[in-house]
């Protein structure tokens, strides 16, 4: 299986710690001017590729880390999802978007992809999804209470419905992590 080989698995990592390294980057200007509390919270689809780069290390060797793999399945389906959905609200607003906005759709909306292919390998039980899924509500209401959440300024007079979206899709994740983890293999198990 092409998931599972090593070359495969290299390749997808490498190239996941260079979308990381690179969405830190982006988000440079901004981790610049927040409060140093606040920074963990800050660069948001970066975090969630660095905790599935960290997957991927361990999974090569055939370790698992489960509070890791909630994250990451979790937390890179709602912010693939949510950049892909920004950037095309961005384009209705304006009319076009730049070539790093469609990249930025292409790299999120495989995020999102890769994070739920990666499900059946998963190691994660109830208490890991708890979690997980305490830090994405936390880092919902960190980004649109503190206001440090990704700038697209073309939809800044929207700031409150895209708060409630967020939540929303912190929820959806939430619960599609469940059901792709502990849900469909209890239901392999017959339970």
């Amino acid at each position: 299986m092409l998931l599972k080989q090593r070359s495969f698995l290299i390749v997808l990592f490498i190239i996941n710690l260079l979308g990381t390294i690179y969405g830190f980057i982006w988000y440079g200007p901004q981790l610049r001017d927040t409060p140093a509390i606040f920074l963990p919270f800050v660069p948001d689809s970066p975090t969630a590729s660095l905790f599935f780069t960290i997957f991927l290390a361990f999974f090569i060797f055939g370790k698992h880390v489960p509070y890791i793999e909630a994250l990451a399945v979790m937390t890179l389906f709602k912010y693939g999802v949510w950049a892909v959905v920004m950037n095309v609200l961005t384009y209705f607003q304006l009319g076009q978007l730049s070539f790093d906005a469609y990249m930025l759709i292409f790299s999120h909306g495989a995020m999102a992809v890769q994070g739920l292919l990666y499900a059946p390998f998963y190691k994660i039980q109830k208490r890991h999804i708890v979690v997980a899924g305490l830090w994405t509500l936390h880092n919902d209401f960190v980004d649109y209470i503190f206001g440090v959440m990704p700038r697209y300024h073309a939809l800044d007079v929207y700031m409150d419905e895209i708060g409630y979206f967020t939540f929303w899709l912190s929820i959806a994740s939430i619960t599609l992590t469940y059901f792709l983890t502990i849900k469909h293999k209890n239901a392999r198990l017959g339970d």
